[in-house]
């Protein structure tokens, strides 16, 4: 018997991933096995079962599901058979996500019993954690949350640009009261390390919202504040189960002060959805759908462009990667020495090796991660080629640097994916990234773009009217990778740490290689 349920679980795994390559559902499943034999045809339920390994097929049904995937019945139930998976990285953005199998260790109990282990032994915080859950379901949702937006609009009635005088007024409608304090930056504790931070304000239920009143010199950080205490307020009835408002934290935005280390807290996730919401509010409220999109077009994307409205370069590239029609954005806010504070990857972009928090092997070719180091430039615009294992990946990003209220430099990039685009425009867009991809590579890992590519990529960035990738074209592109020690460059790349660390996959591919 318990060999006949591990069968069943692996037998389910392969069903349910060759039906999803196929962009089937279970109930085109079912019409499909019906439209060959409709005696033989499961319903639905038995389908779900069959996935879940809670039943195993008769023969004759398994070779009525085999003739539907044009496979062979033994391929179901040959273990050692590839798993096929779907696709990575498709059109829904973010992290590939592959089938957790055998289905039954990814069970509701087992999680809650095995995920606050997981995290107190690697050190990763509740909030952390969240982050990731937020990110994750951000990403796989396409930024996309009506709700928020219809709140937004309703609130502010969808006026493009508000002003400070315009927030304070909606602040006082909703029943706020503002309360000005006086601050300094102060050295806060973060984990394990000391980060210099300043308090921008907070909210105290079931009203009162505290503000530094250095805020009141920076109207763009102020704006923010104040749209995201009034979402507070008009989503949550500002019971005050929300995080204050400071720099210089990791994941999150602040210090986790209160937090008790590694580990889930029953508040970690509702606070962190909490500073979500509200923070999307806030975005919405101030650059409202549709006029945005409309200024976005007429400023070609120029992220520089927000300043004249008393908008944060970070408000600008976040809505950007929501109103705009082409869907493959990502987006980065980054600290020394590499903490990625923010991540949106709406065009499933690999991350740089490293945990939850901070990148520990960064390629120094990213753009991101390049300008937090030098302080010579504070803008600029790259086209990179990501090698991904046999994938070869072409982005373009524009980077700001920029420092916080408690003075921390950091670096803001959006950037899109444009594979999608020249696909689009009915380029062979895998010959132009290898074309890039090559020319790189003989050019010690940096080179101008080949003509025929820059003519391909002009002609994407005037249909996507997006200024920035022009601005690419005249810098020369990189190759980037996830982790050093994987790096396609011919020469190790100046600024990487030296490693001498192995992959084991490539130490067997040695030895059977010598055999060979």
């Amino acid at each position: 018997m318990p060999e006949l349920l591990r069968k069943g679980h692996f037998l389910g795994a392969k069903l349910r991933s060759v039906r999803k390559r196929h962009g089937l559902t279970l109930e085109d499943l079912s019409v499909r096995c019906t439209q060959r034999n409709a005696a033989l045809a499961p319903s639905v339920s038995y389908l779900s079962m069959i996935e879940s390994g809670k039943r195993m097929p008769s023969s004759a049904l398994l070779g009525l599901l085999a003739a539907v995937f044009q496979r062979a019945p033994a391929w179901f139930l040959d273990e050692s058979a590839e798993l096929e998976l779907p696709s990575p990285a498709g059109p829904g953005g973010g992290a590939a996500r592959i089938p957790l199998e055998p289905a039954f260790l990814f069970s509701k109990s087992l999680l809650q019993a095995a995920i606050p282990e997981l995290l107190a032994q690697t050190g990763t915080s509740g909030r952390q954690f969240a982050h990731l859950l937020i990110r994750s379901h951000q990403e796989m949702s396409r930024n996309d949350f009506p709700d928020l937006e219809r709140a937004a609009d309703h609130v502010g009635e969808r006026r493009f640009p508000l002003a400070v005088e315009d927030l304070m007024r909606l602040a006082r409608r909703h029943g706020l009261e503002i309360r000005w304090f006086e601050r300094k930056p102060v050295l806060a504790r973060d984990k394990d390390r000391e980060v210099r931070s300043m308090m921008r304000s907070f909210f105290e239920a079931p009203r009162v919202v505290y503000a530094n009143r250095a805020l009141q010199s920076d109207p763009a950080r102020l704006k923010f504040d104040l749209a995201a205490h009034i979402g507070h307020k008009v989503l949550h009835g500002g019971d005050g189960l929300k995080s204050a408002h400071a720099t210089g934290g990791e994941m999150g935005g602040s210090p986790e002060s209160g937090s008790s280390g590694a580990g889930m807290n029953a508040q970690d996730v509702l606070h962190a959805w909490r500073d979500f919401e509200c923070s999307f509010f806030a975005g919405a409220l101030l650059a409202p759908r549709v006029p945005f999109r409309r200024f976005l077009a007429r400023e070609r994307y120029r992220v520089e462009a927000g300043a004249r409205l008393e908008l944060t370069p970070a408000v600008v590239m976040r809505r950007m990667t929501k109103v705009s029609p082409y869907p493959y954005w990502h987006f980065f806010d980054a600290y020394p020495p590499g903490y990625l504070r923010a991540v949106y990857r709406g065009n499933g972009i690999p991350l740089p090796w490293g945990n939850l928090a901070q990148v520990s092997d960064p390629c120094p070719n990213w753009a991101v991660f390049r300008m937090i180091d030098d302080d010579r430039g504070t803008r600029g615009s790259q086209i990179s080629v990501l090698r991904d294992g046999a994938r070869s990946l072409l982005y373009c990003c524009h980077s700001i640097r920029v420092h916080d209220m408690a003075g921390n430099p950091h670096v803001l990039s959006v950037g899109v994916d444009l594979a999608p685009a020249l696909a689009s425009n009915g380029v062979d867009s895998a010959e132009i990234v290898e074309a890039i991809f090559r020319e790189c590579l003989h050019r010690r890992g940096e080179a101008r773009i080949p003509k025929a590519a820059a003519q391909a990529l002009d002609a994407v960035a005037n249909v996507l009217n997006i200024a920035w990738i022009a601005d690419a074209l005249a810098n020369p592109a990189r190759i980037i990778c996830p982790r050093s020690n994987r790096c396609p460059r011919p020469e190790r790349c100046e600024g990487a740490r030296p490693s001498r660390a192995r992959e084991i996959a490539d130490v067997r591919q040695e030895i059977l290689g010598r055999e060979g």
